[in-house]
């Protein structure tokens, strides 16, 4: 005997045998039963989800004298014949009959009574590669047919349907088949054959079928005829998938900002002869398992791996965040995409791979977020006095700065400073080394660090200088930060320790990290008592001045003690120009205008 495919050897008989679409085959069953049979069905959805399969049921059911439950008995006279094949049924495929000769024929073929039962079946399969004067050759026999006639139109691709033939047919969707009812399927499948399997294996197979119980079955099909037992490494071997452990290594080198190490893997894993657009797919799968594992509870029964290759899996999850984890996703994605225009796939995946591990040469948006929460992580480290776990990347000269650093000169304790309860001298020059350093600390130390005494500082005679007030002591041990008064004393006469505290109170106050970078490249100076914010990129300075961004920055200078502030752009004139300027230097003389 020739041998069968599994798909055609297994396929259902009655609707009992369906696997899902419950909805589909309720609908026909209680028309059967009733006897309201309609003239014109549509049957549309994904491929292998059971389309020709239920038409083929629902013929026979119609015909047959004693249906059980809907279904065909398979006894009667009636289904006899229609299992041996008569012209009551006809199945007319579309992709290869679709011009409009083939569809006068079955308009003449229609007017003839049924041989052996009540209806005459025309079941057309892939009915949208008909072409439009096939289409209007049918209209006409669709909406009005005999009362032995029964149509089924069984399609991928609705959308290409005439709007005409859709308002004639009863619409009927089938959906994807979820995974475990796959996976039921297929071990139901495997025990009548007698074919040892492991778990894992059967789940693979599951997923790469992708909602289709025939692709499932054609898949199944090829892994066992590659080895005696139907295993994980065996599936994995068939679908031709990179080695797990080689893609997860090349997935962490992605996250972990190695770009060197990223490429190597790529060159290696291509070297053995696997294809772009197949390692790119595997990527996207790895990324997406990682993604569930940090996100789910119950990932490992999600995933439904190995233990041994869940726990890599684990491992990448925990050293990762997720705006990195959907940044590669969202590339990748796009890479794939491209490929099925690029005639370089490989120079376009070593790009992509690139472009993903070096988040510090991205000025997206996803990349600048990155960046941010990579900042945000390791200050939250340095803060409870635990190591480093990943490397801040570092900015090159063309990239945008993360946070500003100051200059500053070493700093060397003077003994003195140890104990808060001496006085110290007062220094001949304003000693900003003596101070809190305006930047480095600011951003990356605790956020209410412990104060020394209050300094006097010279200042030139003809401005009053006010001395900055001393930050309240904290314990050893972590607390939690206590909120800043309403309105701190400003310090007027130090633009840049003004602009520090208006920094820290910023990191506190708001989690907006766009605005906090832009306000991190800006520099700052008093013009009286205005605080005016330079910046030498006019869409910082537009984009701090929007209703948004204003509003913040004005209630944080207002927690500092600052009321009146300005963002203008580095050389810019504030307003009323140069001849008011003048007019308020030189109020004592008389300026005309000529």
């Amino acid at each position: 005997m020739a041998h069968v495919s599994l798909y055609r050897r297994f396929r259902p008989q009655t609707f009992d045998g369906m696997v899902r679409q419950e909805h589909v085959v309720r609908i026909l069953k209680n028309q059967i039963a009733s006897g309201a049979i309609g003239h014109a069905y549509l049957f549309c959805g994904p491929r292998g989800t059971g389309k020709t399969t239920v038409a083929r049921i629902f013929a026979r059911a119609v015909n047959c004298e004693h249906p059980k439950d809907g279904s065909p008995c398979g006894e009667c006279p009636a289904c006899r014949a229609l299992a041996g094949g008569t012209l009551d049924v006809t199945e007319i495929d579309a992709a290869s009959n679709n011009g409009v000769n083939e569809m006068r024929d079955l308009r003449e073929k229609v007017q003839y009574p049924p041989v052996t039962g009540k209806y005459k079946v025309f079941i057309i399969d892939e009915v949208h590669m008909l072409t439009d004067s096939a289409f209007n050759a049918l209209l006409k026999t669709l909406e009005e047919p005999p009362a032995h006639a029964i149509f089924i139109l069984a399609t991928t691709e609705p959308q290409k349907l005439p709007a005409t033939i859709l308002s004639r047919c009863m619409r009927l969707d089938f959906k994807l088949i979820p995974e475990e009812d796959l996976e039921n399927h297929l071990k139901r499948v495997l025990g009548e054959i007698g074919k040892p399997y492991e778990e894992e294996a059967v789940a693979a197979i599951a997923r790469a079928g992708a909602g289709s119980d025939r692709d499932m079955l054609s898949i199944a099909e090829m892994c066992i005829a590659y080895s005696d037992k139907l295993t994980y490494e065996g599936v994995t071997a068939v679908l031709g998938a990179a080695d797990f452990h080689e893609t997860c290594a090349l997935v962490s080198c992605l996250l972990s900002s190695d770009s060197g190490g990223a490429l190597e893997r790529t060159e290696k894993i291509l070297s053995e002869g696997k294809a772009v657009g197949i390692l790119v797919r595997n990527l996207l799968e790895l990324l997406n398992q990682v993604l569930i594992a940090k996100t789910c509870v119950n990932a490992e029964k999600l995933l439904a791996l190995p233990k041994e290759l869940f726990s890599e899996i684990r491992t990448l999850s925990d050293g990762a965040d997720r705006q990195a984890i959907l940044r590669a996703t969202e590339i990748l994605a796009k890479a794939e995409y491209e490929l099925r225009s690029t005639a370089s796939p490989r120079i376009l995946l070593e790009a992509a791979i690139m472009r993903i591990s070096c988040p510090a040469q991205d000025y997206e948006i996803d990349a600048l977020m990155q960046r941010v929460e990579t900042l945000e992580r390791e200050i939250q480290a340095l803060r409870s006095g635990m190591p480093l776990r990943t490397a801040i990347p570092e900015a090159t000269p063309s990239a945008a700065p993360v946070s500003p650093v100051v200059p500053v000169p070493p700093v060397v304790p003077a003994p003195e400073k140890e104990a808060r309860g001496k006085a110290e001298p007062e220094p001949e020059e304003p000693s900003y080394l003596e101070e809190e350093p305006i930047f480095e600390e600011a951003y990356f130390s605790d956020p209410d660090p412990i104060p020394a005494a209050p300094k006097k500082r010279k200042m030139p005679a003809a401005e009053p200088v006010s001395e900055p007030t001393p930050f309240p002591a904290v314990a050893s041990a972590p607390a939690p930060v206590a909120k800043a008064p309403a309105a701190q004393q400003a310090d007027f006469g130090d633009a840049q320790r003004t602009f520090g505290r208006f920094m820290r109170t910023l990191r506190k106050t708001s989690r907006s990290g766009v605005l906090f970078t832009m306000c991190s490249d800006l520099e700052a100076k008093f013009e009286g008592e205005t605080l005016v914010l330079l910046s030498d990129s006019e869409t910082v300075v537009r984009s701090l001045k929007r209703e948004e961004h204003r509003k913040i920055m004005e209630q944080v200078f207002a927690e500092i003690g600052i009321s009146s502030f300005e963002v203008r752009a580095a050389g810019g004139q504030p307003q009323g120009g140069g001849i008011e300027a003048l007019k308020r230097d030189f109020k004592d003389y008389t300026i005309d205008i000529k």
